[in-house]
């Protein structure tokens, strides 16, 4: 008989997998194919801070972590089958780190009683507590990220962007076009011109987008990337001189794989970003005594303090503390799935919180709240220096424009509702 992905990857994870397992948190990651110089450091951040609690802390309220990896290849369909195959080994919650996949769950998790975490990415509405109950997208959405830009662009042109070309180089997905709406009601409000430029997967021919914008001249080019495709716009912008002091990447499009193969060409380029990187934290300390050098991490070790292997960090950080909460609530310490959810719902991260984790000014406070799943929506903008090989900061935190985000926020979840047939609740 034959074998289906599925089939294989249950008969893996149970194979590598201890027999009980406490608080476990599926790693739907990706170490093969085009996006995988981004998909593993990732995960490796998200492993190596689950592992760091069980060393040191032993797990999270007595509770030892789990972290099953399912390779998806970026890939929606194998994403949605790690889902199934995970699923029933007690799965407090999920991160796919893919839009796209993300869009295919919403609907599963909500039916099955899983909790989604999409930081950064997913589905923009889903901020919107009082439609979306199982899935949370704290601190920033795509939406916040374009607000951002667009806010960071105002100050420096002295509040006036009427008259400008701001183009658009997106991933042609579902993560691409998110922004494009948002974009679209700022162009209106501020009265510049919006160019959108979609770059087919994987992203590795993009000359003729590039000669548009040689030809085009606009005066700040945004990017929605996600791997190769990155590197290869950042090069093109170098080939045809276009200024990288006016290039913008958003928090995906932002990492050192993008800028490094550039060289000193990719010297001033820019990328929004909702946390740190660098290994200035305190939590590294402990991470090279317990993971790193006591040979436990989940990968070479090398992607350490990188924006990406702190992205995974972050979400690791957010997911157990979340864990912490739901425990606190429930009195219980093995908690379900439901009693997780209830823990995402009440997380206060607060700068105090982060400081005893060692993560002191890392990223925003975060209060969690049932009408609000999407966090302070806030980001600042970072400067990539060749010469030091590391990130600047250029901007404090931006807040996002409300005035716009919110009624396209409540425009989309209703329409979700209306097509699933969700009532609202919150009331």
């Amino acid at each position: 008989m034959k074998k289906t992905f599925a089939t294989i990857v249950a008969a893996a994870i149970a194979a590598a997998s201890p027999a009980a397992a406490d608080l476990v948190f599926p790693s739907l990651s990706y170490r093969t194919g085009p996006y995988a110089p981004n998909g593993i450091p990732y995960a490796d951040g998200f492993a190596d801070y689950m592992t760091l609690l069980n060393e040191r802390d032993g797990g999270v309220g007595g509770e030892m972590i789990q972290v099953p990896e399912c390779e998806t290849a970026y890939n929606t369909e194998k994403g949605v089958e790690c889902y199934e195959s995970t699923k029933g080994m007690g799965s407090l919650a999920y991160n796919p780190l893919s839009t796209g996949i993300t869009y295919q769950l919403i609907p599963k998790v909500s039916q099955d009683g899983i909790p989604l975490y999409t930081p950064g990415y997913g589905r923009t509405s889903a901020a919107n507590g009082k439609v979306f109950e199982w899935v949370f997208n704290y601190p920033a959405n795509y939406w916040d990220g374009a607000s951002v830009a667009i806010k960071y662009l105002l100050d420096q042109n002295g509040g006036d962007l009427s008259g400008k070309k701001i183009a658009l180089v997106y991933h042609n997905s579902a993560y691409g076009k998110e922004p494009i709406r948002t974009l679209q009601e700022l162009s209106k409000k501020h009265g510049f011109e919006l160019i959108e430029l979609p770059v087919d997967h994987p992203g590795q021919e993009q000359k003729s987008q590039w000669l548009q914008i040689r030809r085009d001249r606009p005066d700040n080019v945004l990017m929605w990337g996600w791997g190769v495709m990155n590197a290869v716009a950042i090069q093109e912008a170098v080939n045809i001189r276009y200024p990288m002091e006016n290039f913008i990447g958003i928090w995906w499009s932002g990492s050192e794989n993008d800028v490094k193969p550039a060289g000193d060409g990719a010297n001033g380029y820019k990328a929004i970003a909702f946390h740190g990187s660098g290994m200035d934290y305190p939590v590294y300390e402990d991470l090279k005594k317990y993971v790193l050098d006591a040979g436990k991490a989940a990968g070479d070790g090398s992607n350490a303090g990188t924006v990406l292997y702190s992205r995974g960090m972050y979400a690791a950080m957010v997911l157990t503390e979340a864990a912490r909460k739901a425990q606190e609530i429930s009195g219980n310490s093995a908690i379900t799935a439901a009693e997780m959810r209830e823990g995402l719902e009440a997380l206060e991260l607060t700068e105090e919180r982060l400081t005893e984790l060692g993560l002191p000014g890392f990223a925003q406070p975060i209060k969690s709240t049932c009408e609000d799943h999407g966090g302070p929506g806030s980001a600042m903008i970072q400067q990539w220096d060749a010469a030091a090989g590391a990130w600047m900061n250029v901007s404090d935190y931006i807040e996002a424009d409300a005035e716009v985000l919110d009624p396209l926020i409540a425009e989309d979840s209703a329409a979700y509702a209306a097509e699933n047939n969700i009532a609202e609740r919150c009331n």
